[in-house]
């Protein structure tokens, strides 16, 4: 990105948002009914010019909240110290990401801990699902706060994520609850997780490559009711994979992004961003109350 784009993309004025699901204020992306009429790929766009203008992601090392080299990720949250097995091995099968932690996941987490004690969020008693649970950290922190979490993967990677659940998530010293249940993306869900749909959505790390966004957006469309609201963080690695992403999940979806300032003020990236979406149906009823509200 030349100096001349990344000036603008400082310049352009953000426009703050509330969405139903989260009490925290989010920079709008796109979806929402009253914001300026630009098209899907001009939001995704100039998106993708804010983000690496503002946090030049291609000039960090990745990973620095994580090792991918250990066997075991240590890390206290609420109130517990969780220990979440990594295969670091993994790494050498060209694709295959789930068996070890990402920077985005503990981003995540933190970010779910912090706005619950920041009265921003609340996961007692909702049914949550996450998206690609890999070892299982988001999910386990979520199940921590309260949350009925259904930790969804593919076959192959249930072995491990089920290993961290039991090991982390013994009975009587969790909040909410845990299952752990396959998933492949794009396929029709099992009846039990939409039915009911569930209040959240969670996935880290699941924006990976353009054949996987048509997959993912499908099952997220399938997922989510009007009462639902999804966070996903994602490590920033290809521009072109998240605009693609972008640019697909606006024809459905509002979308949000929390800025840094709302995360875990300890577990902060550069490399990472985090957005909240909804779904449009959802945001055109709250917007045409709002309005009335104030009429």
């Amino acid at each position: 990105m030349g100096e001349e784009e990344a000036s603008k993309g400082e310049d352009t004025v953000e426009e703050i948002r509330r969405m139903s699901g989260y009490g925290g204020d989010v920079i709008a992306v796109g979806g929402f009914p009253t914001s300026d009429s630009e098209s899907d790929s001009d939001l995704a766009a100039a998106e993708i010019m804010i983000i690496w203008a503002i946090q030049g992601p291609t000039s960090f090392a990745p990973n620095t909240l994580v090792s991918q080299s250990s066997l075991e990720l240590r890390l206290d949250a609420c109130g517990h110290s969780l220990s979440i097995l990594q295969s670091p091995c993994s790494l050498n099968t060209p694709g295959v990401t789930g068996s070890v932690m990402w920077d985005s996941g503990v981003v995540l987490g933190k970010f779910l801990e912090h706005s619950v004690d920041s009265k921003d969020l609340s996961l007692e008693g909702k049914k949550i699902v996450e998206l690609g649970s890999g070892c299982g950290l988001v999910g386990c922190i979520a199940a921590l706060l309260g949350g009925d979490v259904v930790l969804t993967d593919l076959p192959d990677r249930l072995r491990l994520l089920k290993k961290n659940i039991d090991t982390n998530l013994q009975s009587g010293n969790t909040r909410g609850s845990a299952v752990v249940q396959e998933l492949v993306w794009g396929d029709d869900p099992d009846p039990d997780l939409i039915e009911p749909l569930p209040d959240y959505v969670l996935g880290s790390d699941v924006i990976y490559s353009e054949e996987a966004v048509h997959h993912l957006i499908q099952t997220l469309v399938q997922l989510c009711g009007d009462q639902t609201t999804i966070f996903l963080s994602g490590e920033l690695r290809n521009d072109a994979v998240l605009e693609y992403f972008l640019e697909s999940a606006l024809k459905d979806f509002a979308i949000g992004r929390v800025e840094q300032t709302q995360w875990h003020p300890d577990y902060r990236s550069r490399r990472v961003v985090l957005y909240v979406l909804e779904k449009k149906s959802k945001r055109c009823l709250a917007d045409v109350s709002s309005l009335n509200q104030s009429c």
